[in-house]
């Protein structure tokens, strides 16, 4: 399937994919605790502010996608939101974890997304996240993810989502930066590992502290 969305389509769509994943006891979403899912601090960039207008027309083009539904009557004291995309975009587990993280956060490496995605899939090692993300990029029924040109001065390439289009043009990377002694490499990936570490444990509680407030949120609107 090939899809064309906007910038806040696919951040609204990232929302609901990640807290289905990483919070499914408060899943559907209401449209406030979907507000502060798309504004939240932590695992997003850029950071934005959307009021309930906006989302809610992004919910409708979704919809228009078969990508999202609304869910009202019986059971839902107010409407609620939920995704379709694993039905409409075909992936498993690891593929969507990717697809997640790219949406909310933008082009990655795979190292990045190794750690960003822990809460929603442990992958083994990098070289399991570059072949799923290989995969996204050959799919037959239309590539979701593409790999950018290597940064000057970058030890990995960076992949992004295909969600709003094509990729832009790729260009030849530019030649292999001399390779540093080992014992300075070795240092080097330690103490990355500790920083990535130490930002995913961070991230996770920023995620409990957000994911708090909208259920605070929801049930002070219940008694207003």
């Amino acid at each position: 399937m090939s899809v064309d969305l906007t910038d806040i389509e696919v951040r609204v769509l990232g929302a609901l994919i990640e807290k289905e994943i990483t919070t499914p006891d408060h899943y559907p979403l209401s449209l406030n605790a979907l507000v502060n899912a798309c504004n939240q601090k932590s695992n997003r960039d850029p950071v934005v502010a959307y009021d309930e207008p906006i989302v809610r027309k992004a919910i409708e083009k979704l919809q228009a996608h078969k990508l999202a539904a609304i869910l009202t009557g019986r059971g839902h004291r107010v409407p609620k939101y939920r995704h379709w995309a694993w039905e409409i975009l075909a992936l498993g587990n690891r593929e969507m974890a990717l697809l997640c993280v790219l949406m909310l956060r933008g082009p990655q490496t795979p190292g990045e997304l190794k750690g960003r995605t822990e809460r929603m899939y442990p992958f083994d090692d990098i070289e399991s996240v570059e072949s799923c993300l290989q995969r996204l990029a050959e799919r037959e029924s239309g590539a979701l993810a593409a790999k950018l040109p290597r940064q000057p001065g970058s030890r990995e390439s960076r992949y992004l989502h295909l969600l709003c289009g094509e990729a832009p043009a790729v260009t030849a990377e530019p030649a292999a930066i001399p390779a540093a002694p080992r014992q300075q490499m070795a240092a080097g990936s330690s103490r990355d590992e500790r920083i990535a570490s130490l930002e995913q444990r961070i991230e996770s509680m920023d995620g409990k502290i957000d994911n708090l407030t909208s259920m605070f949120d929801d049930f002070r609107k219940k008694f207003e």
